[in-house]
């Protein structure tokens, strides 16, 4: 483990945890975040979710939209304390891409990144098992491509700046039902900042 990260600042209002994952595409988006947001709570954090977003659509371009939201969501981790990213493997073998590009943002602002996963099996793994008629829709390139093997749970660069945080990266076993939406391993990236964050 890492030397533990003061970010308190000698404040007394909560820290405030950006809720990365890919539960803004869920058909209950704003449900599961209220319910991130109490467990935050519970912990003594605040937790920001990207709805959080007040963006008025009507009259935009889609490119537009898509614009007001990306810089909405760099506005919200600007003012949050910390990321805990849901990294559970979503449309593939791999996090979502949105949610890497905002562990990634964190990252270079200092910020500590926490993440969990509710798929047990590593990246390597996961790429290794994936359906043959996946395999068969891929350009010949990428299927002669090297996968990248480390034991990780997900691509180096999201897994090491999870663990240079200073704990670890939580990896948990979920039933396909709620491989997405339990919450368990986030409750426990919430417990690991509160022991290693000096909160």
């Amino acid at each position: 483990m890492a030397g533990s990260h003061d970010i308190t600042g000698g404040r007394a209002k909560p820290l405030r945890v950006y809720l990365a994952g890919p539960e803004v595409f869920f058909d209950n988006p704003v449900a599961q975040g209220v319910q991130k947001k109490r467990i935050c709570a519970e912990f003594g954090f605040e937790g920001v979710f990207p709805l959080d977003n007040e963006i008025n659509g009507r009259n935009l371009s889609p490119e537009a939209l898509a614009r007001a939201i990306s810089h909405g969501n760099e506005a919200l981790m600007r003012s949050s304390d910390l990321i805990v990213a849901n990294c559970t493997p979503f449309r593939g073998a791999s996090m979502d891409s949105g949610t890497a590009f905002e562990i990634g943002f964190m990252r270079a602002l200092g910020k500590p990144v926490l993440g969990y996963s509710n798929v047990a099996a590593d990246y390597a793994r996961r790429v290794r098992s994936t359906p043959q008629e996946v395999h068969a829709s891929w350009d010949i390139e990428t299927r002669r491509a090297d996968i990248e093997d480390f034991g990780l749970a997900e691509n180096l660069m999201i897994a090491i700046a999870v663990l240079d945080t200073g704990s670890e990266f939580v990896v948990r076993d979920v039933a396909p039902d709620r491989v997405l939406s339990d919450l368990q391993g986030f409750r426990d990236c919430l417990a690991l900042a509160r022991r290693t964050l000096a909160v």
